[in-house]
């Protein structure tokens, strides 16, 4: 079998895997897989924006820090944390810089800095709502003229193997085909794991691919049952796919209601009320509902002047205006939705795994920055930071063998046809969602266990082709295994 030959496979093409290819020596040739088009990921989701010290005047590196440490409840890697936060800011000038990225200014033209949950500054560099589109838009504009990267759309890295210094990758094409790559180093950045839960934020896309390949190759996976569920989501039980109402409106001001539109933070959370980090608000959300007995929950900014509302956060008025509700005039529904994962693929300060030439970048990785519940608009910056460092990293190594193709021999991907993806991958969320939201439910945990081991058992036994459908499932019942597990082996230090 013949394999064609990059000296980079960067597999998923969010902020991170972009921002990795921009950051690359030109002098290598990169392969990017995009599973669908390059537009759709979890980065061009992200509402908020970037987190980051650029105002020094009124803002300090350690401040930020110590809100990232308080946020992930001191179970950070602090000297990440302290890489992030140290080079964060030089990322985020270079991408109104060189990149163009137009983030919003008042009116002396200085950056328009909001603030979020877990802040104790306003530090969050934004464009309007739509920061993770604008940033993701930009950054493709530039991506598009690089002579030495190649993007294919519509691609699913099937099978990735490891022989000697080369990695060898099956890809899944949409006609239906196969294609064979090989590369000396790999990148993944394939995104979150929302679709192993029933509802989510997360996009299609969202399978957890990267981590289960990089699990099934030796890497080591570390704290994949940090899942962090967001407390406004607009409360749509008729999709799966929730959309997000963004940290920046309670920001900004707005309260939490229970069912009897009466505020409750201040009850739980007397100091930072609705402002208090992700986590927390999720659980006081929980315990309102264990009290009232209702879960029914509103977010409310419409004390505020309507143009103000629609001036900082457009789209998310135009999205609940179609959903019936004019965040303007009335509260909105919300409730807790999962969101994003802190855990991943384990890797060090230079975004590298324990697998040479194996890198991580991105949601599916763990630097160990965010700790156990991430801080508002991190992200970004993590993937910023850490694909940049993991380019660098890349452009230092001698590379000499630049044969264009390899053999290599891979089992063909022939089989049986895998026709219940809908079927299994409903029963694995539906047992997501009893065993772990908000709070983990040990009873469901060591039941839903046995059932997912039992899955995926049947999945990597039952002689399928390998085709995208099969992929995602397999990565869903893996992702569920050994979060699934995490879980269960720390049931007694909850």
């Amino acid at each position: 079998m013949i394999f064609k030959r990059f000296d980079v496979l960067i597999v998923g093409t969010g902020i991170s895997g972009i921002y990795a290819a921009l950051n690359l020596d030109k002098r290598l040739n990169v392969l990017m897989l995009s599973k669908k088009e390059l537009s759709l990921c979890n980065s061009a989701l992200a509402q908020g924006g970037v987190a980051a010290v650029l105002d020094p005047a009124n803002d300090e590196k350690s401040l930020h820090v110590k809100d990232t440490l308080i946020a992930g409840q001191y179970k950070n890697n602090l000297e990440n944390v302290e890489i992030l936060v140290e080079q964060g800011p030089r990322d985020v000038e270079r991408l109104i810089e060189k990149y163009g990225v137009d983030f919003d200014r008042n009116a002396d033209g200085s950056l328009a800095l909001t603030l979020e949950g877990g802040h104790s500054r306003r530090r969050i560099a934004h464009h309007k709502d739509t920061t993770g589109k604008e940033i993701e838009t930009r950054l493709i504009e530039q991506v598009g003229k690089l002579e030495n990267v190649t993007v294919i759309n519509n691609s699913v890295l099937c099978r990735l193997e490891r022989e000697n210094t080369m990695f060898f990758a099956d890809v899944y094409t949409e006609n239906g085909t196969h294609e064979y790559y090989c590369a000396n180093f790999v990148v993944m950045a394939t995104g979150g794991i929302g679709r192993v839960y029933k509802y989510t934020t997360n996009s299609a896309i969202a399978t957890g691919d990267g981590i289960a390949l990089a699990y099934e190759l030796g890497a080591k996976i570390k704290n994949l049952s940090y899942v962090q569920f967001h407390p406004t989501a607009f409360a749509d039980k008729k999709n799966n796919e929730c959309f997000l109402v963004s940290e920046a409106v309670r920001g900004e001001g707005a309260y939490l209601l229970n069912c009897n539109k009466e505020r409750f933070m201040p009850d739980y959370e007397p100091e930072r009320k609705e402002l208090a980090p992700r986590d927390v608000v999720s659980k006081c959300i929980m315990e309102e509902q264990k009290k009232t007995g209702s879960d029914e929950f509103w977010l409310d900014i419409s004390y505020k002047p309507a143009d103000f509302i629609k001036q900082h956060f457009p789209m998310i008025y135009e999205n609940v205006l179609e959903k019936g509700y004019d965040m303007t005039k009335e509260p909105i529904p919300i409730y807790p939705c999962q969101h994003y994962l802190m855990g991943g693929i384990n890797v060090d300060g230079k975004g590298a795994t324990n697998i040479e030439g194996l890198y991580s970048a991105g949601e599916c990785s763990h630097t160990g920055v965010h700790g156990k519940n991430r801080l508002a608009s991190n992200s970004l910056l993590e993937a910023l930071v850490f694909s940049r460092l993991i380019a660098e990293d890349i452009n230092a190594k001698d590379l000499t063998d630049s044969r264009a193709e390899i053999e290599y021999n891979m089992s063909a991907p022939d089989g049986k046809s895998f026709s219940n993806k809908s079927e299994i991958q409903n029963e694995i969320r539906s047992i997501m969602q009893r065993a772990y939201f908000v709070y983990p439910n040990y009873e469901e945990t060591e039941k839903g266990l046995k059932r997912i081991k039992e899955i995926k058992q049947a999945l990597e036994n039952g002689g399928y082709e390998i085709n995208a459908d099969y992929t995602e499932t397999k990565s869903l019942a893996t992702v569920a295994y050994i979060i699934l597990s995490e879980i269960w082996e720390r049931r007694n230090e909850e």
